[in-house]
């Protein structure tokens, strides 16, 4: 049995509708693919095992429902009316933009991190020392480092 379920994208807030079954675990929705996810168009299969997840360009994919409610996309509703006399602000909805919507995936029984392991990135290849140079302390009466050439005790 499939459901309809919504998304916004994370560009402009446009509200997506996709029918889909409920057994699928979502993890995100991004503006960028995760690596090592694979994706597909709505109009394809995304609830088999070939596909980690399902790419949108904002109001244009075919497959889905774009702005299911008339338009009506959070608190500024009020203000667009008054602007244009047309809940949805006047012209077609979406921006144009590819987002990504992502599904919990597993290996070996244990769900997948996104996010790519850490690398050391060297930021200033510069060969000089990082701190700021300054007087090495406080000299003794004959011009050496050391000694006790007054002072507070």
């Amino acid at each position: 049995m499939s459901y309809p379920v919504t998304y916004y994208c994370p560009h402009c807030g446009t509200l997506v509708e996709l029918e889909r079954d409920g057994y699928l675990a979502d993890k995100s929705v991004t503006p960028y693919p995760l690596e090592g996810w694979a994706y597909v168009d709505p109009t394809e299969s995304f609830e088999g095992d070939d596909a980690d997840g399902v790419r949108f360009v904002c109001g244009e994919s075919d497959g889905v429902d774009w702005d299911p409610h008339d338009g009506v996309r959070g608190p500024d509703v009020e203000e667009l009316e008054s602007e244009t006399g047309d809940p949805s602000g006047g012209g077609d909805p979406g921006c144009g933009e590819p987002f990504y919507l992502s599904f919990v995936r597993y290996e070996e029984g244990r769900e997948v991190d996104p996010r790519a392991e850490s690398e050391l990135v060297e930021i200033d290849p510069d060969p000089r020392p990082s701190g700021p140079r300054g007087p090495s302390g406080p000299s003794g009466p004959d011009g050496s480092g050391g000694g006790s050439g007054g002072g507070f005790w």
